[in-house]
């Protein structure tokens, strides 16, 4: 892992304690997901409108995570109710922290490869509708990023749960001089809270 993120990882760990109790619940329902597959492959889809910020940024998280925690057999997709493009104020976000997200195709909607270590398998980043066929089409986790997603698609085909954990839009603060302060903040806040899940894991095989 590139010694930017690492440093970035520690830090985060330390805010725990910050989120609320009725969250830290619905969290946990994705660690007991992944738990109840018994080391046996996870595929965890974040959905949001667009699938161009919050979703990928559940993305990149759930495979930066699985990573620092050592917990194998971990799949993270990411899809939309509609197709539009990776955002550029998200790549941004991840580029501030130390990711090397390289353009792989040159159209309205390009494939990304984002890269968090030498020794890691980069991520393949673009916009998709969630069924996609690169995206599992049965047996997977459903994680909702946005309101807007989870209110107008209740029902996701191929899904074994649906697990609402949504987040302010920082779109709201595009083109504002708070922009790249609210883009940081939405990204750490779904980085901090995707690495409780995944602290949680190890936690519950213990106990």
């Amino acid at each position: 892992m590139f010694a930017n993120i690492k440093a970035y990882c520690d830090t985060i760990i330390n805010e725990f304690v910050n989120i609320p109790s009725n969250r830290k619940e619905v969290l946990g329902k994705i660690a007991d997901y992944i738990i109840s597959k018994n080391n046996l492959p996870v595929n965890l889809v974040y959905i949001c409108t667009h699938n161009s910020r919050r979703s990928h940024f559940g993305q990149v998280w759930a495979n930066v995570a699985s990573s620092y925690y050592k917990i194998k057999n971990i799949n993270s997709f990411s899809g939309g109710t509609e197709a539009t493009s990776f955002n550029l104020n998200a790549i941004n976000a991840l580029n501030r922290i130390g990711f090397s997200v390289e353009s792989l195709t040159e159209n309205e909607n390009p494939v990304y490869q984002v890269a968090y270590g030498d020794n890691e398998e980069p991520i393949e980043c673009f916009s998709k509708v969630y069924n996609n066929s690169i995206n599992p089409q049965k047996d997977f986790a459903a994680i909702m990023t946005c309101s807007d997603a989870d209110e107008n698609c209740p029902f996701i085909d191929g899904a074994e749960i649906r697990i609402a954990t949504t987040y302010d839009d920082p779109k709201l603060y595009d083109n504002t001089p708070m922009q790249d302060e609210m883009y940081d903040e939405r990204c750490r806040q779904i980085a901090t809270e995707t690495f409780y899940v995944f602290s949680r894991i190890n936690i519950k095989k213990i106990d």
